[in-house]
């Protein structure tokens, strides 16, 4: 599909829209001009129907929507694919069949598609949602964005120039509390910023590495992808494989990280603000397969010197810390000191965050209407820029400076060659 002349003006995309009303919207922009208007349903395809694409993105998330049609979906594995495509198509009822394809760029060329949803394995994410998006198809794709940051940039310019709707799996906000939260710490309800904590829950270490023959319903070479080749191994190619093996992914840190850094974007993020410094510490097994960090604790300083602590622990917290109070938020709810600053309302002239009450819905929105979903492509960036100079410095062991401006590490040759991997050859993208 094509769409009419994208726009390639990046601080028209970054741009936010102001109301008649006087009310600034923080981080709503147009995602790209409206070709034509679509009167039937949204066409969507998925790229990755496991656990967390199959059971819980399709069939509870997107599959009860109305004017959406799932026509056709995308997996290495046979039966995955087979029986999430007999679910689409059994749910439907109508006798159009949704169609199962081994390799995703098969159905990118042969389906007629308004979006795609991403859900791979963290390796396959950017390359998977690069090629959607020149063949003209808006993407939501799952957290963590990419494994590297120059995976990262290379698709958010991507996005800009093609004019892409972008929505990033981090469903929090589209959650009500949250999005109260981050307006209370943008509206300055806790006065000053002299402090903020990001806890996320930890990874974890094993795996078997006995080499195994592949299954016969996997093509395990489409699996891997750009990712380095390695042995197939009972544990490589499931959840925990596909969170924890360094070859395609960072673990927890980009994982589970995403949401409550994501949060920090949101109530404390603008153009150019993340970290500019980082050290810290971490543990990484030596044995086992999953080689990802799984325990961490790093300490990074914003430009203007407010410090910010990212730690792993047993659950998600994005805590603010100012000279007014403190406000937490996480998946669970909300807490203050003190707390009756949970009742201050919103004034209609002040800084609003963009409304969501349904993370698929406002994906399928943006497609309809060029709006850019809440979680847009710029801030996935950002957070996920945070979580992988996290890693870089805590495999290096030294303090890393990051120039926003930029979008470089600074004064270490050794950790910008981390900022980008170098694909497996035949599968450059």
């Amino acid at each position: 599909m094509s769409r009419s002349e994208p726009l390639h003006r990046r601080e028209f995309l970054r741009a936010a829209l102001t109301l008649a009303s006087g009310v600034f919207v923080a981080g709503r922009s147009m995602a790209g001009p409206p070709g034509a208007p679509i009167e039937d349903d949204v066409r969507l395809g998925f790229i990755g129907v496991g656990d967390r694409g199959g059971r819980q993105l399709l069939e509870w998330d997107f599959l009860p929507l109305q004017g959406v049609r799932i026509v056709a979906v995308a997996d290495p594995f046979q039966s995955r694919r087979e029986e999430r495509a007999a679910r689409v198509t059994e749910h439907y009822g109508d006798g159009e069949p949704c169609r199962p394809y081994r390799d995703f760029r098969d159905m990118l060329a042969s389906e007629q598609l308004h979006g795609v949803v991403v859900a791979t394995h963290d390796g396959w994410h950017v390359p998977a949602a690069a090629a959607a998006i020149r063949a003209g198809v808006d993407v939501y794709v799952e957290k963590p964005l990419g494994v590297t940051i120059e995976q990262d940039l290379r698709l958010r310019n991507l996005a800009h120039q093609h004019g892409a709707v972008f929505q990033y799996g981090t469903q929090q906000r589209s959650m009500a509390h949250c999005r109260h939260g981050c307006e209370l710490v943008r509206n300055g309800r806790v006065g000053r910023i002299e402090r903020i904590e990001v806890i996320a829950p930890q990874g974890y270490g094993g795996g078997s590495t006995e080499p195994l023959p592949v299954p016969s319903d996997l093509d395990y070479d489409l699996w891997l992808g750009p990712t380095p080749y390695s042995p197939y191994t009972s544990d490589r190619c499931v959840n925990r494989g596909s969170f924890f093996v360094y070859d395609n992914s960072i673990g927890f840190l980009g994982g589970w990280g995403a949401h409550p850094l994501d949060i920090l974007d949101w109530a404390y993020g603008d153009e150019d603000r993340v970290p500019v410094e980082y050290r810290g510490e971490g543990f990484i097994p030596v044995t086992g397969l999953y080689d990802t960090v799984t325990t961490w604790e790093v300490h990074c300083r914003y430009a203007d010197g407010t410090p910010m602590e990212f730690r792993s622990g047993a659950t998600d917290l994005t805590r603010f810390i100012g000279s007014e109070g403190s406000i937490d938020i996480s998946r669970g709810g909300l807490a203050a000191d003190p707390p009756e600053l949970l009742e201050s309302t919103i004034e209609p002239s002040e800084v609003r965050l963009p409304f969501s009450h349904h993370h698929a819905q406002n994906f399928v929105d943006g497609i309809r209407t060029r709006i850019a979903p809440v979680s847009d492509i710029d801030s996935a960036v950002r957070s996920d820029t945070i979580s992988l100079l996290s890693d870089i410095a805590i495999r290096t062991g030294r303090a890393i400076r990051w120039n926003p401006q930029a979008e470089m590490i600074v004064a270490d040759e050794a950790a910008r060659r981390m900022m980008s991997r170098t694909p497996r050859p035949g599968w450059e993208w």
